[in-house]
Formats: C-alpha cells, structure tokens, sequence
C-alpha cells in the first residue's frame, strides 16, 4: 500500500501537466520574417495561445533572411519565411530555399491566384499599387488606367521611386502579362519622360511630394496612407487630407495587387507547426486582425476591414491574373526598365 500511494503521487504531476496542455509545451516553430515584428506579433500571440507553439521570431529585410537561410544550408533553424511581393516569394523558390505545402485548408483559404501554381507559396494578405494624386492640380479622369501614366499631358508631373524596387517591378511584369513586353516598354519609357524629378525614396516620399507640389501623381501601395491617417503626427495625418487614392483600370482588368505570403523552408526541422502557423495566418480571425491593423485587404471578401481602408473604396476590382506571372517575368521587367532608362 505504501509502494501504492508513492506511485500515485509520483505520476499525478505528469497527469495535470499532460491535462492542462492543449500541445506538448516543447514545440515550436521558427519564423523567419521581412515584416516587422510588431505588426505580426498580435497574430502570434493569439496562435501560441490557441496552440502551446511556441514562435521564435527572427526579423531582417527579405534579402538578408534568404542569404541567411542559403549560408545556414541543412542546419537552419528557419522552419518558415514570411516577406511581402510575389517576386521575392518566387525568387526564393528558384533559389531552392522552399518546398511544396500539402495542406486542404490552406488550398480552400487561399484562392487559386494568391498562390504559387505549384504549391510553394501562399499569400498571405493583398496590397494595392494605386495611383495618388493632388486633388486641386489633377483631375481624376485623366488618370483613370495604369497607361494613362504614359500621356504627354504628364509631363514634369509624375514622381515614381527607383525600378530597383520590387513592387515597380512587379507592376511592370503585371504589364507585360497583360499588354506585352512592346506596349510596356513604350509605358515605361512615356512615364520616364513624364517625371517631375529622377526617381528616390520611399513610397512616403512620393507622397509627401505630391502633398507639398514636386509632382501631381505617383504610385503607392493603399496601406501607406493608412499609416498617415492613423498617425500620431500631426503632419502625417494633415498630409493624407491633402491626397486621394485612385484604383486603376476598373473598367478593364482591374487595380493591380500584390501579397505578402509565406513558405515552408526546405531543411524545416518543425514542417507540422509551420503549415499550422501558415494556416492560421490565412483563416478568419488573423485575417480580420490583419486587415484591421495593417491597413491591408484580406484574402477573401468576406473578412471585416477598417473603416479607413473602406473609406477609398471597397470592394474594388482587382486584377486576378495569378501571381506566379510577376516572379516569372520579374527578369523581364528589370531588361524593360533598363532599356527605357527608368533609374
């Protein structure tokens, strides 16, 4: 009896460790991210509560994570990576550094467009590349499409950052999805003679020019003016009064989109939890965290969105060409760019 009572009393603190626990308190999944930290912690927090997974975090730009994962080869920790534009996404794919996900819910939460057509990489919220303009110098009639940007009517009056930049190219290789690579070269070129000064900076910087009057109209991603309304500065905030959001080619193919998406990396040493990470990541509830405070469009329409993002118009027709195009003929945009002389 007492050899009894001391092996009862020896299993019961497994019992009530193994009882309170809805997941082993050793997992976890490492995650690799180009997206700030404090923007993806809310939905962090809420996926470690839900699930006992532990997330490690590491942060850096796109190019320093993918370096990273390449140098560290077979011994990475990365269990997944998680970066804005489809081209960064499939760049990392031609770089071997991901593998197919097979998940159905993640082939259900992600319509067909928003992912690799080979199940690399799934997007993971959508951005908007429209055009902003200065209400009191520009109507918005004469600058109702993407082309429009090319009119002779522009001249001195349009301000773009570098073709260096990731999301140009990838308007660009939306271009010539759709027009071919002639008519977007002609584009390009038309938009370099139409600039009011050589490309520098940031999307803000763009818009802050066409606040104070160095230019009329620019392109920009719709969540940047999200963060001037939102500010805590008072100039930020007065500046987003000053400029309006246009979506473009409403009348044809629609607004060009982007995503930030995630992979699974190839040496994942925790494969299981990333995909429950990436699959928490697309379903409604961080879906409607996202949207709400990033300033982002979630994946699927059904999914609440801040007032302010409704407040430029929404739903608005997006181009549903799949993404995979803007990686392939990201190469193709770069030699259009050069051609025309974009810096």
């Amino acid at each position: 009896m007492h050899r009894q009572i001391i092996y009862i009393l020896a299993i019961i603190p497994s019992i009530i460790i193994t009882g309170c626990s809805s997941a082993p308190i050793d997992e976890e999944v490492n995650l690799y991210t180009a997206r700030k930290e404090h923007l993806i912690r809310p939905l962090v927090d809420i996926f470690e509560k839900d699930t006992g997974i532990k997330v490690n975090i590491v942060s850096a730009k796109t190019k320093v994570l993918i370096k990273k994962i390449i140098d560290e080869g077979e011994t990475s920790p990365a269990d997944l990576l998680i970066t804005v534009d489809a081209g960064n996404l499939h760049k990392a794919k031609l770089k071997n550094i991901s593998q197919k996900i097979e998940s159905e819910k993640l082939n259900s939460l992600v319509p067909n467009y928003l992912r690799d057509n080979e199940g690399h990489w799934y997007g993971l919220s959508i951005r908007s590349r429209v055009i902003m303009y200065n209400p009191e110098k520009i109507s918005p009639k004469d600058i109702m499409d993407y082309e429009n940007l090319m009119n002779p009517a522009l001249k001195g009056r349009v301000c773009i950052r570098s073709s260096s930049n990731i999301y140009n190219q990838s308007l660009l290789a939306s271009l010539i999805h759709h027009n071919g690579q002639k008519a977007a070269l002609e584009w390009a070129k038309g938009v370099v003679d139409n600039f009011s000064r050589p490309p520098k900076g940031n999307d803000r910087g763009q818009m802050t020019a066409v606040v104070l009057g160095k230019c009329d109209v620019t392109l920009a991603n719709t969540y940047y003016l999200g963060k001037w309304i939102s500010s805590k500065k008072d100039t930020e905030r007065d500046y987003a009064k000053k400029i309006k959001v246009l979506f473009p080619n409403q009348d044809n193919r629609g607004a060009h989109i982007n995503i930030s998406g995630g992979f699974v990396t190839k040496n994942a040493k925790n494969k299981d939890n990333a995909i429950k990470l990436i699959e928490f990541l697309a379903g409604d509830e961080a879906q409607e965290v996202y949207a709400k405070q990033n300033h982002e469009y979630p994946i699927r329409q059904n999914i609440n969105i801040s007032d302010t993002v409704k407040s430029w118009g929404y739903p608005f027709k997006m181009d549903s060409m799949n993404l995979t195009n803007l990686g392939e003929l990201n190469d193709n945009a770069g030699k259009v760019f050069d051609i025309a002389k974009w810096k």
